[in-house]
């Protein structure tokens, strides 16, 4: 079973509002991006499930995946679909241009958000159970 670090009650306490309807959905998809783009680099100790043992690490993941998931209801995009389009098309004289990706891969979707961070970097995280940005070889 994946791991999903919030559930609809911890996103509603987050944020104050009600949760969308496929917030179990968004929540687990912040958690594999947040995963793949952050938590990676990071130390802290876990469980046989690859959840973090110490509560207050545990809390503050949990409150940096309710805010990726605020993140991308402000930008009405959780998947990047924003992002998408065309670079040039012209039909006869009429030429319409948009820069971006045709991926959506860099659209604000894509971005951790700007409150990742700030839940991440929490004063309560001291280096003896949380290390953002720890990179180790073995």
């Amino acid at each position: 079973m994946a791991r999903v670090y919030a559930t609809a009650a911890d996103y509603q306490g987050y944020t104050g509002q009600a949760p969308p309807a496929d917030v179990d959905q968004l929540l687990s998809r912040a958690t594999r991006m947040l995963e793949a783009q952050v938590l990676r680099y990071c130390w802290y100790e876990v469980d046989a499930d690859g959840m973090p043992t110490n509560p207050l690490v545990l809390e503050a993941i949990r409150r940096a995946v309710c805010a990726q998931v605020q993140w991308w209801g402000e930008l009405g995009d959780s998947i990047g679909a924003a992002g998408v389009g065309w670079g040039s098309v012209g039909i006869g004289s009429v030429s319409l241009s948009r820069s971006g990706s045709a991926s959506g891969s860099s659209s604000a979707a894509r971005e951790v958000a700007p409150q990742v961070a700030d839940e991440l970097q929490s004063a309560d995280l001291i280096p003896e159970i949380f290390r953002l940005g720890a990179v180790c070889s073995w």
